[in-house]
């Protein structure tokens, strides 16, 4: 088996602000806004490019608990959900696709942490 890059992370929050500037400060990062459907807040960040991976943050209603969660890029999501069920872990939220085409699950592994799993959209 082929090693599973880790090509994004997510960060959640109810205090965007507050988490944009921690990290401006801390790494350097600035963040850039990107349509969603349905109208839901998600900023994009480079996070060091060309050396780092990119990421996101997604603003969660007030009092939501905070999370990162690292994505691996995958050929086949609902493959590689069905791998870690058989291999002891839990699938969160099953494959669905976003409107720009990817297809993303998330999961949780046997000790409770978060991951997800992407794929990017087909190309034509």
């Amino acid at each position: 088996m082929t090693s599973t890059p880790i090509t994004w992370f997510e960060i959640g929050t109810d205090r965007p602000e507050e988490v944009r500037g921690f990290y401006a400060e801390l790494f350097g990062w600035s963040f850039a806004a990107e349509d969603t459907a349905g109208g839901g807040s998600y900023q994009t960040t480079t996070a060091g490019q060309p050396a780092g991976i990119g990421g996101g943050l997604r603003l969660l209603p007030e009092g939501a608990p905070g999370y990162a969660i690292l994505y691996a890029e995958v050929t086949d999501v609902a493959q590689t959900c069905r791998r870690a069920e058989a291999a002891g872990g839990t699938v969160l939220t099953p494959p669905g696709t976003t409107p720009n085409g990817l297809t993303r699950a998330r999961l949780r592994d046997p000790s409770g942490n978060l991951l997800g799993v992407f794929s990017q959209p087909a190309t034509t």
